[in-house]
């Protein structure tokens, strides 16, 4: 592949489920990178709906990976022509898929999401399947952002930490001779999206006011703190059900303080993973749904030791990021470089992953 930096699409459909993050960005895979244009194609009801049933059941119904392959190939036309570019222009798209099933304790990782049919429908060629060889190789097959992490991280004082908060939360601990370490630190916005869903009818608590007018229950956090996975060393990751169970735990409490007490859980999660980091972060730079969250990032800053910031504070959109990532990786893919490591994935080896597409021009 050319050295130079090619234009790479990155698509992302993450645990929140609610809806297609579409990147585009110039790289060479390793040092050089620039944002070009980003946008997000967000899920109606239904189709939420539909892809919550495959989550829970582990299992796609008959159409719903076409469906969403071409519900990306929409997000692709979309952001080229936000970007007034051209499918001639972009080099390759890093297509994630939606995860729903994810046990790397039993090698097993699935995604839906057809790279060939995407390949097909926008003349551009496709790398997907981007975890499958991490976790046949015995990795957890996640988190994969972190060699992300470290190139828009390049410049800060370190040790520094990325902390991503998707519907699951994930961090990423960057050295000062590049050295990584990451893994799921526990739930993100998962269990509080459903909480609010299920007690206001809402699909997220937004700008974190129900939890703000609600009082922590910390007998109840501290019964959810128990939970094995926090203290078993990395590399970890987790499915978006691992906690299922929790929200039965505050069944007796109202709206607002189970909010809050489900917030405080996803910060208590990220303060657990601090005695797994070789040294304590200078500062924490949060990306993914939860930095809107206001009584979540008071939570973080409350619980970190650290100074805690929005990416958007070194420049970055933390909308963006992981769709940025799966471009990044797509072009990383293609050149024979690693993205995953022992470091981050527990892969007994650095990790060339993903299934290349050729476009149909």
């Amino acid at each position: 592949m050319d050295p130079e930096p090619v234009l790479a699409l990155g698509l992302m459909s993450g645990t929140s489920m609610d809806g297609i993050d579409a990147a585009l960005i110039e790289t060479d895979g390793e040092a050089r990178l620039k944002p070009v244009a980003f946008l997000t194609e967000p899920y109606d009801p239904a189709f939420r709906a539909r892809l919550a049933q495959a989550v829970a059941s582990t299992r796609a119904d008959a159409g719903l990976e076409e469906e969403l392959t071409r519900r990306h190939a929409d997000a692709v036309k979309a952001l080229l022509r936000e970007a007034r570019t051209g499918k001639g222009s972009v080099a390759l798209i890093g297509f994630h898929g939606h995860t729903i099933f994810h046990a790397p304790l039993e090698r097993r990782t699935v995604q839906i999401g057809d790279g060939a049919l995407l390949a097909k429908l926008t003349g551009i060629a496709v790398v997907n399947d981007f975890r499958s060889a991490d976790v046949a190789a015995g990795g957890e097959g996640a988190p994969f952002a972190p060699v992300f992490h470290r190139a828009i991280a390049a410049a800060l004082e370190k040790p520094v930490a990325v902390l991503n908060v998707g519907g699951v939360a994930n961090v990423t601990w960057i050295g000062g001779d590049g050295a990584l370490r990451a893994f799921d630190t526990g739930p993100g916005n998962a269990l509080i999206d459903d909480w609010a869903h299920s007690h206001i009818g809402r699909p997220i608590d937004e700008g974190g006011r129900l939890a703000a007018a609600g009082r922590v229950e910390e007998r109840l956090l501290a019964l959810m703190m128990q939970d094995g996975y926090f203290g078993r060393p990395p590399p970890k990751s987790l499915d978006r059900n691992h906690f299922r169970s929790a929200p039965a735990l505050l069944a007796g409490l109202g709206p607002e303080d189970g909010a809050a007490t489900l917030t405080h859980f996803t910060a208590a999660a990220a303060a657990a993973a601090l005695p797994h980091l070789p040294e304590r972060p200078l500062r924490w730079l949060v990306t993914g749904g939860g930095r809107h969250n206001p009584a979540l990032m008071s939570a973080l800053r409350a619980r970190l030791g650290a100074p805690v910031d929005p990416i958007e504070a070194i420049g970055w959109d933390g909308d963006a990021i992981e769709a940025q990532a799966f471009a990044y990786m797509a072009v990383r893919s293609r050149k024979g470089l690693p993205i995953s490591f022992p470091e981050t994935t527990g892969a007994p080896r650095p990790i060339t992953g993903g299934r290349f597409h050729a476009a149909e021009r």
